[in-house]
């Protein structure tokens, strides 16, 4: 009988697949290190994508946080123009009403009456004056009710002033200034 021996065979085999073996796992280790690399530079570029459309965005929201002072102060100087406007405006209107008042403020001061001071506080005036009597006062009083521009006065002192005479009264009231119906339709 002949011996054949099969193992020198089987061990070739077994080598070339292990052979085969080694290879294909190279290949795999390569192919999955090449795709790694590949998804990182991937990953990478879409980052260095990303921090450059931030970039633009941060210099775009900086340009138009610039515009948006530059508005606020062009609205500012918009408000104190037309706030100035408007203190002109009034003035101009009132240039009248200011003359009147200074007319009627006379027209309606009695005999032996005369003021020493006059202040405006809004549509309030404040009066002092000195009179020959208390009499005299209560005259100034009736007539300043008693015209279109004015209304509610008021006595807030009376006392005596000897220097003016023996009856002669210092005395400080306060009215309020009204325009005529008139003057309003105007």
């Amino acid at each position: 009988m002949t011996r054949i021996n099969l193992l020198p065979w089987r061990d070739e085999l077994r080598e070339e697949r292990k052979k085969a073996y080694l290879q294909y796992l190279l290949l795999t280790v390569l192919l999955a290190g090449g795709l790694v690399f590949l998804a990182g530079m991937w990953i990478d570029g879409n980052i260095t994508n990303q921090n450059a459309r931030n970039a633009m965005l941060q210099e775009e929201i900086r340009v138009l946080d610039n515009r948006l002072r530059e508005i606020r102060t062009l609205e500012q100087q918009r408000r104190d123009l037309l706030a100035r406007m408007e203190v002109i405006q009034n003035l101009q209107g009132n240039r009248p009403v200011i003359v009147r008042i200074f007319d009627e403020l006379v027209q309606t001061l009695s005999e032996g009456v005369f003021y020493t001071s006059l202040r405006v506080s809004g549509t309030t005036l404040s009066l002092e004056g000195v009179a020959e009597s208390n009499a005299r006062v209560s005259a100034l009083m009736r007539n300043l009710d008693a015209s279109e521009w004015f209304t509610n006065p008021n006595l807030r002192g009376l006392r005596e002033a000897p220097e003016f005479g023996s009856q002669a009264s210092r005395f400080t009231l306060t009215v309020t200034q009204t325009l005529p119906r008139n003057e309003r339709e105007e």
